[in-house]
This record gives structure tokens, sequence and C-alpha cells, in this order.
């Protein structure tokens, strides 16, 4: 591509700074430009058709070219385009979908707080469990435990929250983050130890976190039923009645991120009821609109409310807030988008319908040579790649594997995510069993290609090797 192009391409790479990309494969393979999508698929500037097998970024579950979403906005558009929920003012749609999420609500939730995105959403309730623990006396009552391989945004708070490396890059985590265990049996678990036990044993390093902390130091525990952006990584059996009930014991809050799972991902509405924990906040985002609108919400039990109300009765306002959060265009796309995937035969019954298909053919890639662990819920799904199945022994990192199955696939045809070693699924909800056996036709065609790199250039080999010294 020569610089001096004046395709999209060249333009985008010039003027165009692109969210979590590998720089070098953008610089060799240049962007992919998409100009239009229909159902699952998405179509790019030379006329190239794509399964979208990762709905976006998790959040485009209705599928592309919806056009009762659209209908929807341009109704709203049309009748008020734009407002705030500032100074007590507020649209009329915004009152309706505050109450519709309380309706759906997993468990007993008193109020609503809208936000962008999902990073405001896990950023708005670590203020608010600091402002409320400030008003009642206990302001150092402030430390948040996330996990390791954690993800939950990119603000200044909710990127600390990130159990991973690359958050150094910013001078972060912020003192008051802590970080347990990432429960990943098939990775972490000793040998002989059954799931409930390895369960367990996180339960008792939790505990010991918390003691040596000290409870009355610590707000609060944000969790990802399954943790998305940390690999797709399913907890083990018992794991989150084992961690509430530590939590309960000394009294932490649970935030329950649903950013990824709210809304059917995982089979249940809420991520939280396929893993039987109750929280006290939950946080979501990307299938409220389903990617056709920014927006977030916070839900407050009706215990989180009263403590923040009393704090900010105490101050006269609650001092936060985003200029287009409530917004209402916002706020009459999530009601569409809730509408079709909780009506009877509609998108989340169809994710039902499809769900057991989905794991079914995920599962048929365990026996491949590159796979060690395929694992999955719902409409949700990784293929962890490592280069010795026995040993669990991973590639070396400057093979980039996970870069090249996704590069790959992507040239036949099929949109995936790479997150460290493992390829991940998530595919909207409307995806037909049909479309299913196809977008894994391709990925069976695609580890192939791979394995015959890995046999040709002796990454295996290589790998296991640099593993043993």
């Amino acid at each position: 591509m020569s610089e001096h192009s004046n395709s999209a391409e060249a333009r985008d790479l010039a003027y165009h700074l692109h969210s979590f990309t590998h720089l070098e494969s953008l610089a060799e393979d240049g962007p992919l430009v998409l100009e239009s999508g229909d159902g699952i698929y998405v179509t790019d500037n030379h006329g190239k058709r794509y399964i979208e097998g990762i709905s976006g970024l998790w959040n485009i579950v209705v599928g592309f070219g919806e056009q009762r979403i659209a209908e929807a906005a341009f109704a709203q558009m049309k009748k008020l385009p734009a407002y705030h929920t500032f100074f007590g003012r507020t649209a009329s749609p915004v009152i309706d979908l505050a109450e519709r999420l309380i309706e759906l609500a997993p468990v007993a939730m008193k109020r609503v707080y809208f936000v962008n995105s999902g990073s405001e959403a896990n950023d708005t309730a670590i203020k608010m469990l600091w402002m409320l623990n400030k008003g009642a006396g206990k302001p150092d009552k402030r430390k948040i435990i996330s996990r390791k391989s954690a993800y939950h945004g990119t603000t200044v708070a909710s990127c600390s929250l990130n159990g991973k490396p690359y958050i150094n890059c910013f001078g972060l985590p912020l003192k008051e983050i802590l970080y347990a265990d990432c429960p990943h049996y098939w990775r972490d678990g000793l040998p002989g130890e059954c799931e409930e036990d390895y369960a367990g044993r996180l339960a008792d390093n939790l505990e010991a976190l918390i003691q040596a902390e000290g409870a009355d130091t610590i707000a609060g525990f944000i969790a990802e039923p399954v943790m998305g952006a940390g690999g797709a990584l399913v907890p083990p059996k018992g794991y989150f009645e084992k961690i509430e009930a530590v939590l309960r014991r000394h009294d932490i809050a649970i935030i329950s991120d649903e950013v990824v799972c709210g809304f059917g991902r995982t089979g249940s509405m809420w991520g939280c009821e396929t893993y039987n924990f109750r929280p006290d906040i939950i946080c979501t985002s990307k299938c409220l609109t389903a990617g056709y609108f920014p927006m977030g919400a916070v839900l407050m039990s009706p215990e989180i409310d009263a403590q923040l109300m009393q704090a900010a009765e105490a101050l006269g306002e609650f001092p936060h807030g985003f200029t287009t959060a409530g917004h209402p265009v916002g706020a009459a796309i999530a009601l569409k988008t809730l509408e079709l995937i909780s009506e009877p035969d509609g998108m989340f019954d169809n994710l039902c319908k499809v769900a057991p298909h989905f794991q079914a053919g995920l599962q048929k890639f365990a026996d491949h040579p590159l796979v060690g662990e395929a694992r999955g819920v719902g409409l949700i799904g990784a293929l962890e790649i490592v280069a010795d199945k026995a040993t669990k022994t991973p590639f070396a990192e400057n093979h980039l594997i996970g870069e090249q199955v996704v590069r790959a696939a992507q040239k036949n045809g099929l949109i995936l995510r790479p997150i460290g070693e493992s390829v991940i699924f998530a595919p909207p909800f409307i995806i037909t069993e049909a479309e299913i056996d196809d977008m894994f036709a391709r990925t069976a065609k695609v580890l192939d290609e791979i394995e015959a790199i890995v046999e040709k250039d002796g990454l295996r080999a290589a790998a296991v090797t640099a593993a043993a010294e």
C-alpha cells in the first residue's frame, strides 16, 4: 500500500489511531474498512462479506441493519433529539427505560443511573461506593478488589481494575485497587483438584486477602460472571457461591459487571443468574442498545441506594454526571432492543435454542492439536491455543499465534478476536444453527492452516524447548 495512496485504508493509517490494535499487523495488513452489514454479516469496502463472530465487541447482538431499532431512533430524534439528566430534568423514554431495567433486574434493585459506556458504569460504581462510605463516616473503606486478568474498562479508575500488565504504562493501578485470583481452572487447578475444591481454594485466598488488608478498608468486589476480555473464562463450579459467602461475612459490596454478560449472552438474562450470586450493584452497557448507541447503566440495590441518597442529601446533590448520559435517543433504542431480545420467540429465545448446538460445535475442537481447552456457556466461547496439549505449554509470545489465527480467519471471511492465547467467539443472538456450522467450518479450515505453519516452521518444538529451559 503506497503511503501516497488516497485509499480508505491509507487515509485510515495516516489519520486514525486504533484502540487495542497490534500495530505491526496493522501496518502490514492495513485496516479492515467496513461499509455495510446485514444479519450476522458485514461487508467491507471491497465487497467481501464476513461472518461477524464476536458481535462487534460482544455488543451487536441483534445483528446488523435492524430496521426496527433504526425506526425507533428516528422517531425519537424527530420528537426530542437530545437532552440530559442534570438539574432534575430528563426525557420520558429515560424514565420508561429505568422502570424497565428495574423490572428486568435479577434481584431487587431500587434505582438506575445512566452513563455512556461500561467503563463509565464501573467508574461510577466505584465513586458511588467511595461517596456513600465517606458519607457514613467510613472514609477509609475505599479499596476495591478486582481479579487478575480481569477487564473492566478504560477510564482511570476502571482501567485500574484491569488485572493486566499493560496498565503499568499509564502508571496504574490506583493504590485503592487489589487483585484476587483469576478463576481459570484448566490453567491453574492443581493435579487431582476438582473444580469445587479449586473454587474453595480461591475463596480461601480471598478471605486471606481481606484479613490481610482489613475488611473495614474494602468497599467492594467487582467481577464479570464470565470474564470477557479476560479470555471468555467460565468460572469453576461453586465459585461465586463461595466468593459471595466470604464477601457477605465482611460487609463488602458485590458489583456484577454485566457489560458483556447482561441481557442473555450466558443463556440467562443476567450472568449472575447463570452463576447464582446476588449483586449489590449491576453495571451494564453493551447489549443494552445492541451497540446501536453508546449507553450504559448502573443498577443499585435498595440498601446501596439508601446509603448513597443519605450521602447525597448531606451535600444537597449527587455531584457526578455526563452530558450525554440518559440520552433520549439512547433510551428509545434501548427500550426497542430489550423488547426485541425479551419478547416471546424473540432473540433471547433464539439464543437459548441454538446455544447447545454452538457449545457442541465448540467442543469438537477440543481434540485439535492446537487446542488445549474449548470452553464456553450460552453464546460465548473460546479456544485456548497451546503448543503442547499435555503440558498446556503456550506458544512463545513472539509467535503471535492468536494474531495468526485471527488474521487467517479474516482471510477466510470470518471475524474473530484474539485475547492472549485464546480465540474468542460471541456471535449475534440471531444466529442460526446453519450459520453456526458455517462459522465453525471456517474455523476448522483456519486451525488446519495454522497447524500446517506450526509444523513447517517448528514452532511447537521451539515453544516446548523454551518452556523447558
